[in-house]
């Protein structure tokens, strides 16, 4: 599959948990995907700033910063700016309802698509039990995850040597582990339950890196999933469809399969 030669311009895109500020961000690729998909409205659906680490250590990288001012160019084109904190960027949620550089921020958005249906769009941390009640536990899972995501470096590496595609060691585990599959079920639910209790039609989140999109009990489920590890993105097309893309590298784009309802695109 080639790279596109042209931008994609979508009625509305979402893109969640990028991370930016730490090493495993995969900025590079995400301004790639900037650069050659536009939107009427960017939804970023939190944690694109990961000020926990940035507290602990300082790592900004001249491509984080090109992101942000990507995004913010977006805007000064025309493009609505919408920025929903998550609970690595939760100290903007000091200046919900306030605009800075032409960006919105708000905790949580409703979201109509062109046929007329109505989503919930949110971050998803507020219906984390760990967040809520254990924040010491995230902290710690949080340094396990970093963890993994250098063991992912090196791994890699040498795959990267032979010839073979990313594969992430944390995206495996966390499928693995029947806990971790359990915990994806249960924030589907949470959501999906809030979605209904608003009376809309579906919710649009990120935070747990699983990108995703099918119908639960009735409600649209869609997650925009990370750029750590995945590199994925949800997009409103201009007759109301959603579609999950997943920015992949043009070596890897014709080798990576995409899960259900993905499409794999060439960057």
């Amino acid at each position: 599959m080639s790279a596109p030669d042209k931008s994609r311009h979508y009625r509305a895109l979402f893109i969640s948990d990028v991370h930016l500020g730490t090493r495993g961000c995969q900025a590079d690729l995400l301004l790639d995907f900037l650069k050659l998909n536009d939107a009427e409205t960017v939804y970023l659906v939190g944690d694109i700033v990961d000020g926990w680490r940035l507290k602990r250590s300082w790592y900004w990288p001249q491509p984080h910063n090109d992101v942000v001012q990507k995004i913010l160019r977006k805007g000064r084109k025309g493009a609505r700016i919408v920025y929903i904190p998550g609970n690595h960027d939760e100290f903007l949620r000091d200046f919900l309802g306030t605009h800075f550089g032409g960006v919105e921020v708000t905790d949580s958005i409703i979201h109509e698509t062109a046929d007329g249906r109505s989503y919930l769009v949110i971050h998803g941390d507020q219906f984390d039990v760990v967040i809520r009640h254990a924040k010491w536990l995230a902290f710690f899972g949080d340094k396990a995850y970093v963890t993994a995501l250098g063991l992912n470096t090196w791994v890699n590496f040498v795959r990267r040597r032979i010839g073979l595609t990313y594969w992430s060691l944390s995206a495996w585990a966390k499928l693995k582990v029947k806990n971790a599959v359990n915990f994806i079920g249960r924030f589907e639910e949470a959501l999906s339950d809030e979605a209904r209790r608003q009376g809309v039609h579906g919710v649009i989140c990120g935070h747990i890196h699983h990108a995703a999109d099918r119908d639960f009990n009735g409600i649209h489920y869609i997650n925009t999933g990370d750029w750590v590890e995945s590199c994925t993105a949800v997009a409103e097309h201009h007759d109301g469809t959603f579609e999950v893309i997943r920015w992949v590298k043009p070596a890897q784009a014709d080798a990576v399969p995409a899960p259900a309802k993905e499409r794999p695109v060439a960057a």
